[in-house]
């Protein structure tokens, strides 16, 4: 704004201030003030509190014009070289363990590509969730778009995770990461368990108490820690629920 001599007066809008700047900002729009609302990146609207006023704004009958820009998901999507037949954007996964894990549990048959945003200083946890929920897919991390230090990192979950334990995490990132085989109802890469490690039903069954029990211990009930412990070893919930059905009785 500076550079173009621009002097229209600036007003701080964020997570912290929505409610009580919202009011404002809605009270000028009443008086017949044009406000437009900006980011220093990406779309307003988008994973912000930018929802909210145009929420409000429409509520208070004020007209909503959008005007089109980059979009961080998008941008990623179309750099990864992943799908982009059909995707889905979930934005950032909750933050408690136990909401994560239930909604990329919701996910792990999708056969969409799934689009995420992250902080640098969670990617560590949420790579290894999702490969813990959704297999060892591929997937792609962007980070620093249309900036200088710009960067698109492929590769297995597992390869990625081993990343960010060698590197610091720098800039906001988007994941992208293949969605589920249409053949398969397991998280990719973690299918045939019995035929691929020669694992004896007896073996398979002592795996799934130990999985489900670790889960129990972090809170998880034990339908959920149920339905975890099938998703890490390939297995369909009812294939895992036949299993220990006289544990579980």
């Amino acid at each position: 704004l500076n550079h173009y001599n621009i002097k229209t007066p600036l007003i701080s809008y964020h997570e912290h201030n929505k409610k009580s700047q919202g009011h404002k900002l809605i009270a000028l729009l009443k008086e017949g003030k044009d406000i437009a609302l900006v980011t220093d990146a990406g779309t307003p609207g988008i994973s912000d509190p930018g929802e909210d006023l145009v929420r409000d704004a429409i509520e208070a009958g004020i007209n909503i014009v959008p005007l089109p820009g980059a979009v961080a998901a998008i941008c990623a999507l179309v750099a990864s070289g992943l799908s982009t037949k059909q995707f889905v954007f979930e934005g950032f996964l909750p933050k408690k363990s136990q909401e994560r894990t239930k909604r990329l549990l919701e996910l792990a048959s999708d056969e969409r590509t799934i689009v995420f945003y992250e902080a640098p200083h969670r990617i560590a946890k949420t790579l290894k969730a999702l490969k813990d929920t959704l297999g060892n897919r591929r997937a792609v991390i962007a980070r620093e778009m249309t900036k200088i230090h710009e960067e698109f990192i492929r590769g297995p979950l597992e390869e990625l995770i081993q990343r960010f334990e060698e590197i610091k995490p720098k800039g906001e990132m988007v994941i992208v990461v293949e969605g589920a085989k249409a053949d398969s109802n397991a998280p990719d890469g973690q299918g045939a368990v019995l035929s691929e490690h020669d694992v004896t039903p007896e073996e398979l069954k002592g795996k799934l108490e130990s999985i489900i029990k670790e889960n129990i211990a972090q809170g998880h009930t034990k339908n959920q820690a149920l339905k975890i412990a099938a998703e890490k070893l390939g297995l369909s919930r009812n294939e895992a629920y036949d299993l220990l059905i006289d544990k579980l009785d």
